[in-house]
């Protein structure tokens, strides 16, 4: 990185962004460690990126666009993740009060939602919804149109609205 300000800019990154990549790797992958380990991965390349002196215009976009091809590269060599692994890393429930088990139940639905949906639907809503994305930073992060990513969503929400069934 050529100077301070750089520095200071991918600092004040980690300390805005850092929390929101890990929750997205999380919600693609459902694996603490894993999510973590991602997370620091994408901040190690992007500092190494910078330090051979090249530019980022949006460095929230570039640091999603890390963790998602990271997160992609991860699930290509490993095959999806299930909510039993979720269970089996230590999800319980039972020692919450009433309202952190609705909470949590809440999310497991969900999560279970989320993963009948197609992968790129799926990773669509994520960014927008749980990442708190711009359409316009979704389209740049995954190298699409913003007309095309709003596309997606609508079709998501379509299909969220078909495989979603309330609880009675």
């Amino acid at each position: 990185m050529e100077n301070l300000g750089e520095n200071q800019r991918f600092i004040e990154s980690y300390e805005d962004y850092a929390d929101a990549i890990y929750r997205h790797c999380y919600f693609r992958l459902y694996e603490k460690e894993q999510s973590r380990d991602i997370m620091q991965e994408t901040y190690l390349r992007a500092w190494e990126y910078l330090a051979k002196g090249k530019k980022v215009e949006n460095l929230r976009a570039f640091l999603y666009k890390i963790a998602n091809n990271l997160c992609i590269d991860y699930i290509r060599r490993k095959k999806e993740s299930s909510l039993d692994a979720l269970v089996e890393e230590g999800f319980d429930a039972s020692l919450e009060g009433a309202r952190e088990i609705e909470r949590k139940s809440e999310a497991s639905r969900a999560i279970s939602t989320l993963q009948k949906l197609d992968e790129l639907y799926r990773e669509v809503m994520i960014m927008r919804y749980v990442d708190d994305l711009s359409v316009k930073e979704i389209a740049e992060i995954m190298g699409e149109t913003e007309n095309t990513i709003s596309v997606r969503i609508h079709r998501s929400l379509a299909e969220l609205k078909e495989v979603f069934v309330p609880e009675e």
